[in-house]
């Protein structure tokens, strides 16, 4: 074989390892390119996880922390309303006191005409009233005291100071027993919707309505 003929093989060969090593290089190259891409995709799936896991728990901390305040609400209602059904001529100076100290709004500022009814039965009577709470339930919710005509939210029709944030409207049933010394025992059936507004984190009466 000639001098010629050897480097023509020697030149092969070479050319055939270097197309090896490509092979080899450009397989390796693919190889950690789709690793990279199976390692951002599972990066993005954490990454969308962890910001599902902290919706989930907020949404869940958030629905806690309401029926925490909605059970305050209710617990305002039904103490306010205790002291209106357990009114006698022995406490009634005391009773009013009281009652309008939990009031805001309009009924605070219209309170002695608001509970002059009840006053009135009170002291013609000369009865005393032993009442109890039977049911308390949040009716309905407003949010947003300056909510304008027309939308779906309902208005709060009392006059709320600027800086009352919420009003809940809750109802509550009770019956009381009246008992005076010329007559038999009466049983009074009430049936009250209340607002319980939130002014400055103080929960506060801002309306009394007596349904039939």
């Amino acid at each position: 074989m000639s001098d010629q003929e050897i480097e023509e093989v020697d030149d092969a060969e070479e050319t055939d390892e270097d197309t090896d090593d490509d092979k080899d290089e450009s397989s390796e190259g693919g190889m950690f390119s789709n690793y990279g891409i199976a390692s951002t995709v599972l990066g993005v799936l954490s990454v969308a996880a962890v910001v599902l896991g902290y919706l989930i728990w907020s949404a869940h901390r958030d629905e806690i922390n309401e029926r925490i305040y909605l059970t305050r609400v209710m617990k305002s209602a039904a103490d306010w309303t205790d002291a209106l059904i357990n009114m006698n001529t022995a406490n009634i100076d005391g009773s009013l006191q009281r009652l309008h100290e939990g009031t805001v709004g309009q009924l605070n500022t219209d309170f002695e005409a608001a509970v002059q009814p009840y006053r009135q039965v009170v002291e013609k009577l000369q009865t005393h009233s032993t009442g109890k709470i039977e049911a308390v339930a949040v009716e309905t919710e407003h949010h947003d005291v300056d909510t304008q005509p027309g939308s779906d939210r309902p208005v709060v029709t009392t006059k709320l100071p600027p800086f009352a944030s919420r009003t809940d409207s809750v109802m509550v049933v009770a019956t009381s027993v009246s008992e005076n010394a010329a007559a038999k025992p009466t049983t009074v059936h009430w049936n009250l919707r209340l607002d319980v507004s939130n002014v400055d984190g103080k929960l506060m009466i801002s309306r009394l309505e007596s349904i039939k």
